[in-house]
């Protein structure tokens, strides 16, 4: 029996888990934690804002597969985080936080930055707790790992006051987490009903999310026994690699034409690891309209609540695909290969200025080349996030970073520093607009002072792009509050935190300045300039289906 403080019980979990990098911000309420893990070899990130740890924790998360660790502080430091929470869980990354607390005795008395972190994170986290004892760290530290990362991963948010912290308790053996098991296979007739489904049908589809991401074998292999296409939402980039011969690319509001022509004419629809977000599907009253649903989730939640499945299967996605796939016998269907060929041909997929390097999808598409199929792709969120998906070959799942369902403006950047924190020997890009970057940009001093290899591509219009380009087709041209009258010099920004930095604009051999850049050691931020107008095609309107999409060409009022 040992006796540790609470902050040393917590440091000690930590380690025990794996972890050897936490990031946060230290304050009143949390300087013993902080104190407890510096006597550790955890190395500790100070970032610049609590956003910015939550992030950079999840950067980490998302490379690994793996739960991390951020802190922050009581009060407006925990608030800060909210946001960084509320986006692991809608993109299910295992994430611990812990936050700092007033002492046990001024709870509920509106003490100096006191706040309900508990009633705060109920609704945004996978699971929290306000530890109340110092004894319960070992047990309540051992089941938050276990929870981030049990069955659909996400936040876990321990809330410990600081007389918590600083009080005493014996520890023995450490305990092993209680947590009920995620679910086995379904049924046996479940398995044979879905099966038979698939064996009669004529036009199959497998549509993958995020949650798909361990079972890329499988998906390719039923994909095979079905002759079907595998479509993938923005956060199943990946799943299988860019010529793969099932691959027909990703679906929703900037997806491929052909791919979401598709969704309109399958009758089966194979769904594993998505959730029917809106944003993949469109009018869910219109997506996939004639076909029968199999549901494949770890999360039951998910089964019939924006579509009901005829078939819903619980668990592990590879292994309900590998008990699954032996059911179902081999069978060709040329006339809906012949369709889908049809559909590519009628509804082609070009990115305009690919080869230019000065232009947004060219400089993307020539960093990519440079960096090679390992590297790892941090985005921020609006055009610049969907040029990415649209042009960055994504090879293997993990590879590319994005806030796909809270859509969070800001979390490119320090992203980016945790996936290269996490991966000290890959090549890491981060993918920004300048209104995202400006969300976070005190991570460049994080960046500066970690003196990390990550090379910010810096999409710089003006303007808060995707906004503007729906003010554009949708609200008459009326630029409301999305034009930024006062712009930063990002290349003198850029410099001024120790960052090499690098305008495009008046380069003539761009292509050489892009890989002495991406070569020198360090950070850089390389700069692009792009028209304010440029907008990012195809586009599904609100309230539309997906086949309905602008095309550039056509512009506002017509639909393919």
């Amino acid at each position: 029996m040992t006796r540790l403080t609470g902050a040393r019980i917590i440091a000690q979990s930590l380690l025990r888990h794996g972890i050897t990098t936490v990031a946060g911000i230290p304050g009143g309420a949390n300087l013993p934690l902080f104190d407890a893990i510096a006597e550790t070899p955890i190395r500790i990130v100070l970032a610049r804002h609590e956003q910015g740890a939550g992030f950079i924790a999840q950067g980490m998360a998302r490379v690994t597969g793996r739960a991390q660790v951020c802190l922050a502080t009581s009060g407006p430091g925990v608030m800060n985080l909210l946001t960084a929470i509320a986006d692991a869980k809608a993109d299910s990354v295992p994430l611990v936080c812990l936050t700092g607390q007033v002492p046990r005795g001024l709870l509920g008395t509106d003490a100096f930055q006191e706040v309900d972190v508990y009633g705060l994170t109920i609704p945004i986290a996978k699971h929290n707790v306000l530890v109340r004892r110092a004894a319960d760290l070992p047990q309540v530290m051992a089941e938050a790992f276990a929870v981030a990362q049990a069955g659909r991963p996400g936040p876990v948010v321990v809330d410990v006051p600081r007389d918590v912290q600083t009080e005493t308790a014996l520890v023995g053996a450490w305990p092993a987490a209680r947590v009920a098991a995620g679910p086995g296979l379904p049924e046996a007739s479940d398995l044979a009903f879905a099966a038979a489904l698939l064996a009669r049908c004529d036009r199959p589809l497998l549509y993958c999310g995020g949650g798909a991401a361990a079972a890329g074998e499988q998906v390719a292999a039923l994909a095979e026994a079905l002759d079907a296409p595998v479509v993938t939402t923005l956060m199943g980039l990946g799943l299988l690699p860019p010529g793969h011969p099932r691959l027909a690319g990703m679906i929703g509001m900037h997806g491929r034409p052909a791919a979401n022509h598709l969704l309109a004419r399958c009758d089966m629809l194979v769904a594993v690891g998505a959730r029917f977000d809106d944003r993949a599907t469109g009018d869910a009253k219109r997506f996939c309209p004639g076909a029968s649903v199999v549901h494949i989730d770890i999360d039951p939640a998910e089964h019939h609540k924006n579509r009901e499945a005829h078939v819903a299967l619980a668990g592990d996605a590879g292994r309900i695909l590998d008990a699954l796939s032996p059911l179902v016998p081999l069978r060709t269907r040329p006339a809906w290969a012949a369709l889908r060929e049809k559909l590519v041909a009628e509804h082609p997929f070009v990115l305009p200025g690919l080869a230019d390097p000065k232009s947004p999808y060219g400089m993307l598409a020539a960093v990519a080349g440079m960096l090679g199929p390992g590297a790892v792709v941090a985005t921020d969120v609006g055009q610049n996030q969907m040029r990415a998906a649209q042009a960055w070959p994504c090879h293997r799942p993990g590879k590319f970073l994005t806030s796909g369902g809270l859509g969070t403006m800001g979390f490119g950047l320090p992203a980016a520093i945790g996936a290269a924190l996490a991966d000290p020997g890959r090549p890491v890009a981060c993918v920004t607009g300048d209104g995202g970057l400006l969300m976070n940009v005190q991570e460049l001093a994080t960046l500066a002072e970690l003196g990390l290899p990550v090379k910010i591509l810096l999409l710089d219009n003006g303007v808060l792009g995707l906004v503007r380009q729906q003010q554009a087709l949708f609200v008459g041209g009326r630029y409301t509050a999305s034009t930024f009258g006062c712009r930063p010099d990002f290349v003198a920004l850029a410099a001024s935190f120790g960052i090499a930095s690098l305008d495009l604009e008046p380069c003539r051999d761009v292509r050489a300045a892009l890989a002495a850049a991406l070569a020198a050691p360090g950070p850089a931020l390389v700069r692009l300039p792009v028209d304010p107008d440029a907008h990012v095609y195809p586009m599904v309107p609100p309230g539309a289906a997906n086949h309905e999409m602008i095309l550039e060409k056509r512009h506002a009022n017509a639909n393919t």
